[in-house]
């Protein structure tokens, strides 16, 4: 039996595209880390780019990322990582990526072995999963039925490590996955490696973000080391720390259950854990544990919803900020009420919903009794409907009234300020995800494709 070897991955930010630090990146490298590890995607930003396969970041800003990784990467001779590639992990977001990686390959001189995984699942695959009893829904969502997986544009699973170690075992120098959990692009190395299960899971989960478990997360990304019993973060960035809070407070990030989390096959459980501070800037942990589950993966899909055309206006009148709530819902009936007399549409064919920035908009919530009255808000016109052209008609027939709705009858009619002209600007179509469930594999490698590119490098003009 060889002696065992603590593993150090480098994980340089928390999604790629985000903007990374090379002095930051060799600062990990040169303490002698066996990987680069890192997300470049997650739900966060809605259905959209899983429906459209498109990333919520520029090509540019990818493109940025990734000179720094491949430099870094062929330079200390390692294994780069990288999960959900273009936002949303599909097919279309693991060719754009792997499209960009070949560039920079180009132009750097560099001749990688990129290997490519794709989650991606069509209908059919899904229908036969379901049909064989293989699939089940997860809270607040009931059993799912053929028809809402024919409503769906694109389906992903999210995988766990064992593609990614399955890759590195066949040669690869870069692994771009599809979705996957994002500790699991993590945990993959230490893993591989013989790195305990419950330290690996755990230290993907706190590292997931790069610096968001530090301090400062700002100042660049985190190195962790991985054993057998235990695991360490420290900063990348020698300005920043990691510390006792930052570190399991991480534990709560995105999660209802502070101890425990669900991945492919099996439970982290980190009840027990211990975290202590190692000198001012690290913090090691002991304790955590993972509990082997039948193997599932999460499914996400992503439907196509109606149409959508906004208006907006700020209003900076005393009078309506004093009674804002009841402005906004004196404005809403108005506003409805006239799309039905005028438009002759029933309440089922549209939707109107107003939006008071700088009042309870982000949280929907009403404002705690004693709240004082804004300076200004700005309120945002929403409607929605089957159609383009019809949420536009709905706007447009709402518009005298938005721009000039009194705060109470026979009071002169105002002027709210509007940013645009026209002042409708059409949003497009909408997007949902309609798919909140697990599939139950045989094993990590089930519902995975893999392919091996040994990148030709290309003649650059």
């Amino acid at each position: 039996m060889t002696d065992f070897e603590d593993t150090l991955v480098v994980v340089p930010v928390g999604a790629l595209g985000a903007g990374i630090d090379p002095e930051h990146v060799e600062a990990g490298l040169t303490q002698g880390a066996h990987a680069i590890a890192l997300d470049a995607g997650s739900t966060d930003s809605g259905p959209s780019c899983l429906a459209t396969g498109v990333s919520k970041y520029s090509r540019e800003a990818v493109k940025s990322d990734l000179r720094v990784l491949m430099a870094a990467r062929a330079k200390y001779g390692v294994p780069l990582l990288i999960g959900t590639c273009g936002t949303a992990g599909g097919d279309a977001g693991v060719a754009w990526t792997l499209n960009i990686a070949q560039e920079v390959a180009a132009e750097l001189g560099q001749n990688p072995r990129i290997a490519t995984l794709h989650s991606e699942l069509s209908r059919e695959q899904v229908l036969a999963k379901l049909e064989g009893g293989k699939v089940l829904p997860l809270a607040p969502l009931g059993p799912l039925d053929a028809a809402t997986i024919e409503r769906c544009e694109h389906i992903v699973a999210l995988m766990g490590p064992e593609p990614y170690i399955a890759a590195l075992k066949d040669g690869a120098d870069i692994v771009l996955g599809g979705r996957t959990t994002d500790t699991a692009v993590i945990a993959a190395v230490p893993l591989m490696r013989g790195a305990g299960a419950g330290a690996a899971w755990h230290a993907g989960k706190i590292s997931e973000c790069g610096g968001l478990c530090t301090a400062d997360p700002t100042d660049g990304g985190v190195l962790i080391k991985v054993g057998r019993e235990a695991f360490e973060v420290w900063p990348l960035s020698s300005q920043n720390r990691c510390d006792v809070y930052s570190v399991s407070s991480h534990m709560l990030y995105e999660n209802s259950d502070p101890f425990i989390l669900t991945e492919p096959g099996g439970v982290l459980d980190v009840t027990h854990a211990r975290y202590e501070a190692i000198g001012e800037r690290g913090v090691r942990v002991t304790g955590s544990q993972f509990l082997p589950r039948p193997y599932t993966m999460k499914l996400e899909g992503a439907a196509l919803g109606p149409f959508q055309t906004l208006m907006w206006v700020g209003i900076a009148d005393p009078a309506v900020l004093a009674v804002v709530d009841g402005f906004v819902a004196t404005l809403h009936a108005a506003l409805v009420e006239r799309v039905r007399k005028v438009m002759g549409l029933t309440p089922d064919a549209f939707d109107i919903s107003l939006r008071p920035y700088g009042w309870n908009a982000v949280s929907g919530l009403p404002a705690a009794e004693g709240t004082p009255p804004p300076r200004e808000i700005g309120l945002m016109f929403v409607a929605t409907a089957e159609t383009q052209d019809l949420a536009t008609r709905i706007a447009r027939t709402c518009n005298p009234y938005f721009f000039h709705f009194p705060v109470r009858r026979g009071k002169e009619l105002p002027s709210y300020g509007f940013p645009f002209s026209p002042a409708e600007v059409e949003r497009g179509r909408a997007y949902e995800f309609v798919l909140n469930h697990v599939v139950a594999t045989q094993d990590g490698m089930e519902l995975v494709r893999r392919d091996m590119i040994d990148s030709p490098i290309p003649e650059i003009a």
